[in-house]
């Protein structure tokens, strides 16, 4: 039978906003998350789930998104 990969799969979710801070502005961003994708892997990570990331006014935790082609 064939194995389908999602059911063994080990996941994490990361919230951009505090997950790692890159550029050291005091918000967690992309280049944030592509620096720690080794470190991540090494912990046996298969998938990461990453919460949204738009420019948002931050009333609800980046789940407002103020502009859909723009990212933080």
């Amino acid at each position: 039978m064939k194995q389908i990969w999602w059911k063994e799969a080990v996941a994490y979710q990361i919230y951009p906003r505090s997950f790692f801070d890159y550029n050291n502005d005091g918000i967690g961003n992309l280049k944030g998350i592509t620096s720690k994708l080794d470190y991540l892997k090494d912990l046996g990570i298969d998938v990461i789930w990453i919460c949204p990331m738009y420019k948002s006014p931050n009333d609800d935790n980046g789940y407002d998104i103020s502009d859909y082609k723009d990212i933080m």
